[in-house]
């Protein structure tokens, strides 16, 4: 089975996960803006601030405060109010894991989310490499965590496995290819035995070099990113009324290439065989990764959909195998999503400590502020709108979603 990247293989129905509410609300015909807002001095929340400690301006443009509210967990610990709201604090939790092998620390960070943070009436979505699954948390649910949680972990484990299989297997017949074709490299001198290259297995070396060029398209396509499942996702999210908080755990790739010395000697030593040499020509081409998203829109998307996403990197050291050159290839998918983390007032953490990532995108989501505004002389033309929030003390460090699409 196919097992496209993160959640965008997984469709999230609105008839089947829940009823949604309209994320922008109308009074009067008049479009409010609401904006989560976190401050924060060092990693210590700021709570006590007031409506007359904030500015906010969009594009450009000083706006005046409709409504303050400070919100801890999910409930409102003090407002101050020019326009009455009614802001709706429910917690929806959407744990999305794009791993390839199981890691052990994922059963601490469970745990960890399940006893100190899943409270009654939060909702839980599990987004594994296969399937979604839903959890609205109540008394009698939460009255046993840890069956709650040896089924998470049960659920993420057979997943994880079954939707990375066929990713798995194409690593490995990689890894396989990669020592044959590199078994005549003379370490200490960086030459290549000829001798060595020619038959292997039963393989010539054309054989070898166009399966490993195969290979490498086939891998690609497995973890393709589709541009337009993340809009939908987006989407659902801005429909989606409440506190909306994304963990994405996405966890580092590394490739089998080919040594530098191998791929050199091999177009010198071929240089009069077209066939050879386009292989070759390939493999260096399959070694670029451009990332395949237009980054603005995708940030544009998230931020105007008001969910805050938390990007955790899974780190990983690479396989040290004799004969093997493992090199990172995760750079196409980093970049955008730490981009789309920033854009929405996330938190991007790198640790191969799958707990910690987790405990520091809690620690930075949980207590917030919640603005509102009326946007000066608004209009519905499709255009984003930058959203700058700034505090009046001095030493704070201010995070929201950078802006909304006028429409």
């Amino acid at each position: 089975m196919k097992a496209a990247i993160l959640f965008l293989a997984v469709a999230f129905p609105v008839s089947v996960i829940f009823a949604v509410q309209q994320q922008l609300t109308y009074e009067s015909k008049v479009l409010n803006i609401e904006i989560p807002v976190r401050v924060f001095e060092g990693d210590r929340f700021v709570d006590d601030l007031a409506i007359g400690d904030f500015e906010v301006l969009d594009n450009g443009v000083p706006q005046r405060l409709e409504a303050f509210y400070l919100i801890k967990k999910a409930s409102i610990k003090r407002r101050e109010e020019i326009s009455k709201f009614s802001p709706f604090t429910d917690r929806y939790f959407y744990l999305i894991f794009e791993m390839n092998e199981y890691d052990p620390k994922i059963n601490k960070a469970l745990t960890y989310f399940i006893n100190e943070i899943l409270m009654p009436g939060d909702n839980l979505i599990l987004v594994t490499p296969l399937k979604t699954y839903r959890l609205r948390a109540d008394m009698s649910l939460l009255s046993d965590k840890r069956k709650i949680v040896r089924d998470l972990i049960g659920h993420l484990r057979k997943d994880i496995v079954g939707g990375s299989s066929e990713y798995r297997d194409v690593l490995e017949e990689m890894k396989s290819l990669v020592r044959s074709l590199s078994g005549g490299l003379s370490s200490d001198e960086g030459n290549v035995d000829f001798e060595s290259f020619m038959v292997s297995g039963g393989r010539s070396i054309e054989e070898r070099l166009q399966t490993y060029v195969y290979l490498l398209t086939r891998l690609e396509n497995i973890r393709s990113l589709d541009a337009a499942n993340l809009r939908d996702f987006a989407r659902y999210l801005e429909n989606q009324a409440g506190q909306k908080e994304v963990f994405l755990f996405y966890q580092r790739e590394f490739v089998p290439k080919l040594h530098q010395n191998v791929l050199q000697a091999l177009m010198n030593q071929y240089n009069d065989r077209p066939d050879i040499l386009l292989n070759l020509s390939s493999i260096f081409d399959s070694y670029k990764r451009d990332t395949p998203l237009d980054v603005d829109f995708i940030k544009e998307s998230f931020a105007n959909a008001s969910a805050a996403v938390h990007f955790l990197f899974v780190t990983k050291p690479a396989e040290t195998t004799p004969g093997l050159v493992m090199e990172e290839q995760s750079e196409d998918i980093y970049a955008p999503f730490r981009e789309m983390s920033r854009a929405t007032g996330g938190l991007s953490v790198s640790s191969a400590n799958v707990e910690y990532g987790m405990k520091a995108a809690m620690d930075a989501s949980e207590n917030y502020y919640l603005l509102y505004y009326i946007p000066q002389n608004y209009v519905t033309d499709g255009s984003f709108h930058k959203i700058e929030v700034r505090v009046k003390r001095k030493g704070c460090r201010v995070s929201h979603r950078s802006g909304y699409i006028a429409d």
